[in-house]
């Protein structure tokens, strides 16, 4: 069922992104916001063209989601089976396991973090083995899922004495560290590949393109331009309208005046110095765009065939051997469309995500604090933090949302099951959680 939209495609599904991630073990340098880390997952995928980095990631998927069952009291074929037809029929992740993007590890990590810090005293040595070395690897796929994770853990840390003993403090330490192996495996990554001992790079451009999205780069730009010389100044009233079109399309002044390394300081020394020069401004905009981030979770975005030239250009100069199949594949032939898929994706996400904001302030509120309440908590700090984190540095975006949101709706799933399972019990007493 996980993969079922790639046996569908007839080969694994590529997102524009896709191609930046594999050139990384090609091409030898960094690049912004491409992980080298998931560059070498994909490389190490190319002799199985790639269905062993999807077996992989439905295989985690499918033990990530038991586990979860297990730790709540629910474990079972049956309701592993349900759960899976479920998410298979309702959410995006079926098409996160089938495609070749960091995207299936974010909620995954998120799912998994809370098992290692929560319920480390519920699984075996070897699954805290397993869990820790997954989670550090997600967080070092995507800086978002790193931040995301961070998040978590501060949060956890702030709370962790008003929660009576419910996070244990060592548990706490593991969950922490897993973070710190997350950027020690990215550093290392970006050394074996380029030779640097570098962060991966892209931060302040893509909140220099958010702000340029947002009208602030222009104001910057007419403020300065009179007694500062920026290469930008002779384009501030030629500059487009989304930082997508900016950053992305063929005919930009960014690809003109030369890219992330010939315009990168500008953008980040811009990017820096607007922040002071227009704070109530910026924090407006980082409020609307982290609530416009929140809405946005349909199914899909960029992986039509218009949007992957630079993918295939990858391939074509990487990977001629395989060519051939991924040029037979639906998605090629655009047959690939979300529009139906997200007429169920859209609303579900939606309508998830509000109940768990809702059912969270309903036990707040009952002061109960129980299994289902961390689970819910956790669940709407990863929204909040998420929407935050890529609405404010990368400008709001489907694909942000609809990576994490399916979460909710498993988030409601177990909510749900332990309410049946509680009232099934004789006489109405209930389990203790």
């Amino acid at each position: 069922m996980l993969l079922a939209p790639a046996f569908w495609n007839g080969y694994p599904l590529l997102q524009s992104d896709t191609g930046g991630y594999l050139a990384r073990w090609y091409e030898g340098y960094l690049v912004p916001s491409r992980s080298t880390v998931f560059g070498l997952y994909l490389h190490y995928g190319e002799h199985t063209y790639f269905w062993g980095n999807l077996a992989i990631q439905a295989l985690a998927t499918m033990w990530i989601l038991q586990l979860m069952l297990r730790v709540f009291g629910l474990a079972g074929p049956w309701r592993l089976f349900g759960s899976c037809l479920a998410l298979t029929l309702t959410t995006a992740l079926p098409w996160l396991a089938s495609m070749l993007l960091t995207d299936i590890f974010s909620g995954l990590s998120v799912l998994s973090l809370f098992l290692l810090v929560l319920y480390s005293s519920k699984i075996s040595r070897s699954e805290k083995i397993a869990l820790f070395v997954f989670t550090a690897f997600s967080a070092a796929t995507h800086s978002a899922t790193m931040g995301v994770l961070l998040g978590l853990c501060c949060v956890g840390w702030i709370l962790r004495p008003f929660l009576c003993g419910r996070i244990p403090t060592t548990h706490l330490v593991q969950g922490t560290l897993t973070i710190a192996a997350g950027a020690i495996m990215l550093l290392l990554g970006n050394f074996a590949l380029s030779g640097q001992l570098a962060w991966t790079p892209g931060g302040p451009a893509l909140a220099f393109a958010r702000m340029l999205q947002d009208g602030i780069v222009t104001r910057y730009l007419n403020d300065h331009c009179a007694t500062q010389q920026f290469k930008l100044c002779p384009y501030r009233n030629e500059l487009p309208e989304t930082a997508d079109d900016f950053l992305w399309s063929r005919e930009s002044i960014f690809n003109k005046l030369g890219r992330f390394p010939g315009l990168g300081n500008e953008m980040g020394y811009i990017a820096v110095h607007a922040l002071a020069d227009y704070p109530l401004w910026q924090a407006e905009a980082a409020l609307t765009d982290a609530g416009e981030q929140l809405l946005k979770v349909a199914t899909g975005e960029n992986t039509d065939h218009p949007t992957m030239m630079h993918t295939y250009g990858l391939f074509r100069d990487f990977l001629p051997q395989q060519l051939k199949v991924v040029d037979a594949a639906r998605q090629q032939k655009s047959h690939l469309t979300f529009g139906p898929f997200n007429l169920i994706h859209v609303p579900v996400a939606l309508i998830s995500t509000v109940l768990v904001f809702v059912l969270l302030l309903a036990a707040l509120w009952r002061k109960r604090v129980d299994d289902v309440t961390l689970l819910l908590a956790t669940v709407c700090l990863t929204l909040l933090g998420n929407a935050f984190i890529c609405g404010v540095i990368s400008g709001p975006h489907d694909r942000y949302g609809s990576r994490l949101v399916w979460i909710t709706t498993f988030a409601l799933m177990i909510a749900g099951m332990r309410y049946w399972q509680r009232d099934d019990i004789p006489n109405g007493r209930s389990r203790p959680t």
